[in-house]
Order: structure tokens, then sequence, then C-alpha cells
């Protein structure tokens, strides 16, 4: 049995921010990750890119730990925008969590949590290794499932109010992209594109140095759908540049009416997924100009899974909060990131989307999300931080982003901390305290 002050289950955005900001406040810190490299959705799934961080006026809203990934990524060249290298990100993360001095475990799975005499928790996992245990005095779940604060009995919901989950997605790269010649196409034929719509003075190849972000192709999709040479969900495709010239990530396939938490689902997921993909690339080679060398450079190791279980905490975020840009006294991350769900069913991006308007707080605002969306209610001794935070499917829609998962990762590492540095549970520490202890890491709070 080996004993940490704290434990992070899950090395994603959230993990990683948590268990640094932990190791750096001076506490025994372990994180225990499944894969063999962190990075969570950003690097298994390819999400990309990483999604704002600013309001609608430029203001920088997030920063500490995610400022930090970001000039690292930049450091190596690696950064675009708000595009990055998975590769370089899994290596970054690696090194600046070793730095850091908290201790990695990956290749190691959740299995199950209990309470011990004196509110110690222990934490079993399976690997190579076989079945271990260990002790900790505090908990951080940052699994994005919520694993281990379900295991230790906290209530959660997942879906909308029939219990269906957002649709899943496989993203992949391909290579060989001319971009110059897709942005020309996209610059003639603005009536195809959801964005961007481009004027006729744009010069493509200058557009194709920077960051090229692409939905659309309606008519394109709709004749090869015709002709029986496109199976993929939706009217649209969409994909995203990555770092590296000629290679683009696509954010295209969509699977419904999966549950994250089911392996029999995600099988099903991960093989219609993959036939999806299969026939985006063949579409695009054929039809899309600016493809007709391209090749599929990767694909993504595990389906990227937008929602599981959200665990119910001390406050349940919500759309409200995104519209009516609520501010806390507990504020943990400020975003003006948009509700952006996709539907359950799996229908894939339609045209009608791109007509409905977004639900945002009002121009230059931003919202706040509170530190007791990462209390579940009922334990003692546990954060969550990540995409299982407390919240609703709309609320979730808005704080799933990677930004945002940093920044509530952060938090609840501190705040782990705080709560061993001055002997109290996780929900009474002072949150000036807390506010003060962001901002001396280079929180924007």
């Amino acid at each position: 049995m080996q004993r940490y002050e704290i434990i992070v289950i899950g090395g994603g955005a959230a993990g990683w921010a948590a268990a640094i900001s932990s190791a750096r406040a001076g506490k025994r810190t372990l994180l225990l990750e499944r894969f063999g490299y962190l990075g969570g959705w950003a690097t298994a799934a390819l999400v990309n890119p990483f999604m704002s961080h600013r309001a609608s006026d430029g203001e920088t809203l997030v920063g500490g730990l995610y400022k930090e990934l970001r000039d690292r990524l930049a450091a190596e060249g690696s950064l675009l925008g708000n595009s990055f290298d998975s590769e370089t990100l899994r290596f970054v993360m690696q090194e600046s969590l070793l730095e850091s001095g908290a201790q990695l475990r990956l290749h190691t799975v959740f299995d199950a949590a209990k309470y011990l005499p004196g509110k110690k928790i222990s934490v079993v996992t399976r690997s190579k290794s076989g079945v271990e245990e260990f002790v900790c005095d505090r908990l951080v779940d940052c699994s994005g499932d919520g694993d281990a604060a379900a295991a230790l009995g906290a209530g959660f919901e997942s879906g909308d109010e029939n219990g269906v989950p957002q649709a899943v997605t496989l993203m992949f790269d391909m290579g060989g992209v001319e971009l110059e010649k897709v942005m020309t196409y996209v610059r003639d034929h603005p009536d195809q594109m959801r964005f961007p719509k481009l004027p006729a003075e744009s010069e493509p190849a200058k557009l194709a140095e920077g960051v090229v972000s692409v939905a659309g192709y309606y008519d394109l999709i709709a004749e090869a759908r015709s002709k029986g040479e496109y199976q993929a969900a939706g009217e649209l495709i969409f994909f995203i540049g990555r770092p590296h010239k000629g290679e683009v990530v696509f954010n295209t396939t969509h699977v419904g009416n999966i549950d994250g938490t089911n392996a029999e689902d995600l099988t099903k997921a991960e093989i219609e997924s993959r036939r999806q993909m299969a026939s985006i690339v063949s579409f695009v080679k054929k039809y899309v100009p600016g493809f007709e060398k391209s090749y599929l450079l990767r694909s993504a190791e595990h389906v990227g899974i937008r929602e599981t279980r959200r665990i119910f905490g001390d406050y349940v975020f919500c759309a409200d909060d995104v519209i009516e840009a609520r501010k806390f006294g507990d504020c943990i991350c400020r975003l003006a990131y948009p509700v952006d769900i996709h539907a359950g069913k799996g229908d894939g991006y339609t045209k009608a989307e791109g007509r409905q308007a977004p639900n945002v707080p009002p121009p230059g605002d931003w919202y706040e999300i509170p530190y007791r969306c990462l209390l579940p209610v009922g334990l003692e001794n546990v954060l969550v931080a990540g995409r299982c935070v407390s919240s609703t499917q709309a609320g979730h829609g808005a704080i799933r982003i990677i930004p945002a998962c940093v920044a509530m990762g952060q938090a609840a590492g501190i705040a782990a901390a705080i709560s061993l540095e001055h002997g109290v549970s996780v929900r009474e520490i002072d949150n000036t305290m807390l506010m003060d202890s962001l901002r001396a890491q280079g929180a924007l709070v």
C-alpha cells in the first residue's frame, strides 16, 4: 500500500493541471493515468484546437497553467493560433508534470475507491503490475467520467432529459493538403460554406499560411451522397489546419446514442466512426479541391467522448449562467465560450445549425465557473474537475473545453493543497485564499 497526500485520477487537461498545482504547493502527489501518455482527449482522441479563451473583444480570460502550456508549445513551434501539435503536447505535458515534483503512473486503470477510517481514501487500480492499492488524504477525480466520485457514492446524471448524451466523434488527420487551393475554392464558393465567408479580394496564399478553419461543401456532399459515395453523418465537413503545413484535422464523424461508460457502446462507436472516416477520406480526395493528393495521416486512438457522468455538486452550472454572464464569489475560471451541444442522435452538422444564434454572454462580457461545481454532494475530501463537474447538459456544453478543464484542474489541485495545509475540508477552505493562490500561479480570476 502506497500513501500520498493527494491522488489525481486521470491525466487529461484537468488532471495534469491538478497534479502540477498540488505538487507545486509542496504536497506529495500521484497522478494515475490509464493511457501511456498524458493529454486525455487532446492526445488520445486528437481533439483540436484549443477552444477560445478570450472574450469577444479579445480580452484574455484564462491564464495560469493554460498559458504555460501554450507558451511551451509555442517555444517548440507547435502552436498556430489555437491549433496545436498533439505529439508535442504529449511531451511538454509529461515534462512539465515531472518538473513539478508530482509522481506519475501510466498504464494504470482506476478500479475502485472507498473511504477508510479518518476519511482517508483507498484507491484500487489494475495494471500489468496487478491489483494495487493507494491511500490518500485528498482525491481529485479528473477521469472525465467521474469514475472515482461515482464509486464513492456521488450522484450523477448523463445526457438530456431522456438520458441521451451528446454524440461522439472520431477525429483524424490528413496530410498532403494543398491549402492555397482549398482556400481558393472556399473564397469562390461562399454559398457552399458555413464558415469562413471570405470577401472576393481575399488572398488564398496568405490565408493558407495562417489558421485554416473550414466548414461546408454542402452541394459536393449532396452530390456524393446521391451517388452512394458518402455515408458519413451530416450535411457538411469540418476541418482545421494543424501547425505543420499541409496537415488538417477533421472533426466531422458523429455517432449517436452512445454511453461512453459502456464497452459495447464504445465498440459500436469505434466501428461506425471509422467507417464514416473512410467515407470522408474517399470523398475529399475525389470531390474537394486541394485534397487530390492528400492521404490519411493518423486517426485517433480513441473515439472522442463529449459527455458521460456529470457529478452532482454543491452548485449546478447551467445555460443561464452563460447567457446572463453570471459572476461568483468563488470564481475559479472565466469564459465566454458558447453553449455547444452536439445532437445525441448523431445526425452530424446540418445546414440548419448555421442559422441558429449561439447562446453566448453579451458582447465583451464573460461568465464564471464557481468552485462549488467541483464539490460532489455527500462526499468529503474529494473534488472533481474537467468534463465531469456539476452542470446541466447545456451548461456542460459551454465548460467542457480544454482551457476550462485546465483552469478547473488547477483550482482543484490548489484547493486540495490548501485544505491539507490548514486542516480543513475542501468545502471549508477560504475563498479569498483560494483565489489569491490561483492568482499567484497566474490564473485570471
